[in-house]
């Protein structure tokens, strides 16, 4: 056995063992509990970075873990291939995205093998592969002709100059991000898959995920937004519509429709867009509103804009005509485009109305007697609910009678109706982009839009194009587009948009069953791994990957392919990993961020950074705080650099003893080499053991009923006691305190006295097994070196998880604090069975209560069993 420690050499052995042993290759066995363990998988963006290190270590760590302790364990890889990224990498690199793609995944494939992941790769898979995307296209057309897929016109972002659909984020300041053209908004036809059909399921099947965080549940539950409410209808003006019809508008306030003064409608409206026909200022303001690309999620913190129509609408209840208004703060895309507005009692409405001087009609009274008057500024309270005044006769009605009242007169008149609405909308699925999964329809002049039939599945995304950013080369491809319908056989054209990446995504977990299947989406197979037992990742995917992929394991189940309704049965999102940022300013005025590795930071004598310096040029450099390690901020430490000095099993320990998994990790560089000397230690400890401490061990092995020194009995019952809490530890993720653990019981090894050489190598023989086994899901190839090196038996992935020994923690004696009035005084020594009254009699004996009680009598002793007594005096 080398006495040094060499991280090259002994994780390329255990490699080596795991991959000539397959070890981690899985197959269902039904005599095995089953444990699911999965990490969201990356795209292949050319390197890991330090959050990938992060998931896939916390997820490995479980995985390792429930195999120990008897579960049969899948823990499964692949790649989220299609996306935005490899076009653009093949824009700047003039390198097709299918190339580009392959080469990273073969590239990071390696790093993930490097970091020494307990992953099953017969069931690797990669979404961008036809033998993948085949099925999510077999399984859309199924969809298709249930009714849960279907085409309508959406409204988009449209670079002109591109010639492609942005996202709102990809919008900035009315233009795009890459061409810097005006966007304009555009409606073109779009496939949505109808994920409204599940939201009440999806809503409330929430309550029955204990294993998920509450953050997470609550997000999706605002994000799918059941509201109780009215909707109302306004019919039209005759005299300036110019035509009969009611504007439908929804509220989950109808008890404030008597305070309605004014309706604010989308500049998509068709009301907006009559209105803007003959009114070129009206027209140029929706034309403004409609490059805005506005999000949802930006609505609050907007300037409010409006312009007036002209038009009018009739209050369905007084009778009174209102003004319709164009504003920006409406969305065509959420509920009808149209709100009624209520300016005393809904904070949006309030500015609007006091920026353009319309009225504000109080018509809720607290019931805290918060405000007398709706007067500027906008108060909170005014939105609560309370009495109604200046209403008619549903004056001094409270909310809940008050919205029954009104909307029963508004159903009796045909003016409106209690609904439900959901904030959640269906999926628009279409990408006017090349590298995604083409979506399987054809368009024909006589017979419409028609699925491709199964014998002609996959429809196979040619790879060998040439990308310019300007539209998607499909559409520039005859010999793709270019088809017959399989209906009448007559020549017809091929859809050459692509589905969103979100899609693939939203399945993986279950392919990852059967893989090897190329008959079938999924087979029998699936029923026995899912649902996922754990799934890791970061919580900005709370909710648009999490719940797609509720909604396609519920469409699957309903098409009979699964048996399950939720895909994950416990959720763990991981913090982010955070590192110091340092730049400096340009003369322009932007920041120039400089890598950390690259700057020398000036202490004072607490440690705390006064100073530093690029290390280039010795001159000053700006602090600027932590963050989340990113490219843009170039904080970023290379796993691979890191795994090259220091070895796979220092970055995985660093990484799972500086945070617990839920929480922000803050890298640090002593961190790092403070692991990289525990694992030293380790393993000196270890090499003592096997050279030397071993030689003494006696024949047949007797801790269990040996009767040992005093001083390796308490060393024993240490190392009980630290494996007692990291089995309480490893239950509930707290991964940090079982290091921890590990820590104190390798200190309790090497402190132990070595006067009865055969008691001394037991003791440090069941320890040393104790320890590494411990250690095993966190630092695995070290802990498997030494467990052959020092003679213990088998595979060390085969050993058992190791439990306390209770006669191990057996104390003949306890030690107790002895407090004086509450005070720590001193500490007594009493048999651990000792009755209450003869710890009372040694507490008040002893010296420390002797000399603190100053002769007084005690009023009271307060015994606390196992841990103090307090005498009260």
């Amino acid at each position: 056995m080398q006495d040094k420690y060499t991280p090259a050499t002994v994780e390329a052995a255990a490699q080596q063992h795991w991959e000539s042993t397959q070890a981690f290759r899985v197959t269902e066995d039904a005599n095995k509990p089953k444990y699911y363990c999965l990490s969201m998988f990356p795209y292949p963006s050319g390197k890991l970075h330090m959050g990938h290190v992060r998931n896939y270590t916390i997820g490995d760590v479980l995985a390792r873990y429930h195999r120990m302790r008897g579960y049969n364990v899948l823990q499964p890889m692949g790649w989220d291939a299609f996306g935005m990224p490899a076009e653009n990498a093949a824009i700047q690199n003039n390198v097709p995205p299918a190339k580009w793609t392959y080469a990273n995944i073969d590239y990071m494939k390696g790093q993930l093998k490097r970091l020494g992941f307990a992953i099953d790769w017969s069931r690797e898979l990669a979404t961008c592969k036809p033998d993948y995307y085949r099925w999510e296209q077999w399984l859309f057309t199924r969809l298709y002709k249930k009714g849960l897929v279907y085409k309508r016109l959406g409204t988009v972002n449209w670079d002109p100059v591109d010639e492609t659909v942005l996202a709102n984020e990809q919008v900035i300041d009315g233009r795009g991000w890459r061409s810097g053209a005006v966007v304009e908004k555009r409606e073109i036809p779009m496939y949505y898959m109808k994920i409204t059909a599940y939201a009440d399921e999806l809503l409330d099947a929430l309550d029955g995920l204990p294993g998920w965080p509450e953050q997470v549940k609550l997000m999706q539950k605002n994000w799918i937004g059941r509201s109780e409410g009215v909707e109302i209808h306004f019919p039209y003006d005759l005299s300036t519509v110019g035509s009969s019809g009611v504007l439908k508008v929804f509220t989950t306030r109808a008890d404030t429709l008597l305070g309605a003064t004014y309706v604010a409608v989308a500049a998509e409206h068709p009301l907006a867009l009559q209105a803007a026909k003959n009114n070129p200022e009206l027209a140029a303001f929706v034309d403004e509103c409609r490059h805005g690309g506005i999000a949802e999620a930006d609505l609050a913190t907007i300037e409010k804009k409006g312009m007036p129509t002209g038009l009018r609408v009739v209050h369905p209840i007084t009778g009174e005509y209102l003004p319709v208004w164009v504003a920006n703060y409406v969305l065509m895309g959420y509920g009808e485009g149209a709100v009624m507005a209520v300016p005393a009692h809904d904070e949006r409405d309030f500015a609007f109305a006091t920026k353009y001087q319309l009225p504000i009609q109080m018509v809720v009274r607290s019931t805290r007697d918060a405000y007398s008057e709706t007067a500027a500024p906008w108060q909170d309270a005014y939105a609560e609910p309370g009495r109604l005044v200046n209403s008619r006769k549903y004056d001094g009605l409270h909310f809940q009678d008050a919205v029954d009242a009104i909307s029963a007169d508004l159903q009796a008149t045909g003016l409106g109706m209690k609904r439900t609405q959901y904030r959640l909308r269906d999926w628009g699925i279409s990408r006017q982009r090349y590298w995604g999964c083409p979506i399987p329809m054809i368009h024909c002049d006589d017979c419409g839009d028609v699925p491709v039939p199964d014998e002609q599945l996959p429809v196979v995304l040619p790879e060998n194009v040439e990308v310019t950013g300007r539209g998607s080369p499909l559409a520039k491809m005859p010999e793709f587009y270019q088809c017959s319908c399989p209906s009448c056989g007559k020549p017809a054209r091929r859809e050459t948009d692509t589905m969103d990446t979100f899609v693939e995504s939203s399945w993986y977990f279950l392919r990852y069953a059967c893989t090897d299947n190329a008959t079938a989406m999924v087979d029998s197979r699936v029923n026995y791994w899912a649902p996922v037992d754990q799934y890791i990742g970061g919580i900005e995917h709370a909710i648009l990957h999490l719940l797609y992929s509720r909604f396609f394991t519920r469409a699957m189940r309903d098409e009979g392919m699964v048996n399950v309704s939720e895909p994950f049965t416990n959720l763990l999102t991981q913090g982010m990993v955070v590192a110091d940022t340092y730049y400096r300013e340009a003369d322009n005025g932007k920041k120039d961020w400089i890598n950390p590795a690259d700057v020398q930071v000036e202490r004072d004598d607490k440690g705390r950074p006064v100073g530093a310096k690029l290390t280039a040029d010795g001159q000053p450099v700006v602090i600027g705080g932590t963050e989340k390690m990113s490219k843009s901020k170039n904080n970023g430490v290379d796993p691979q650099a890191l795994v090259e000095r220091y070895g796979a099993d220092t970055a995985r320990l660093f990484i799972i003893f500086a945070a617990p998994p839920d929480q922000q990790l803050e890298w640090s560089d002593s961190g790092v080499e403070g692991a990289y000397r525990f694992l030293r230690r380790v393993w000196s400890f270890g090499h003592a053991f096997a050279t030397e401490y071993k030689a003494a061990l006696p024949a047949s092995r007797s801790l269990a009923s040996a009767k040992l020194p005093e001083s390796l009995a308490a060393v024993r019952r240490e190392i009980h006691t630290c494996l007692k809490q990291a089995n309480y530890d490893f239950g509930k993720h707290q991964f940090n305190t079982v290091v921890s653990a590990a820590m104190k019981i390798l200190n309790a090894l090497e402190k132990a006295a070595r006067d009865d050489a055969a008691a001394h190598a037991e003791v440090v023989e069941e320890g040393l097994s104790i320890l590494l086994r411990l250690l095993a899901p966190i630092t695995p190839h070290v802990a498997h070196a030494l467990w052959s090196e020092c003679g213990f038996a088998g595979d060390l992935l085969q050993a058992a998880w190791p439990e306390p020994s209770e006669s191990a923690l057996k104390q003949d004696e306890i030690e107790l604090v002895v407090q004086v009035n509450g005070k720590l005084r001193g500490s007594v020594k009493v048999a651990a069975d000792a009755p209450t009254s003869q710890i009372e009699a040694l507490a008040l004996a002893s010296e420390a209560a002797v000399k603190f009680m100053e002769g007084k009598p005690p009023r009271k002793v307060v015994v606390v069993p196992g841990r103090l007594v307090n005498i009260v005096v």
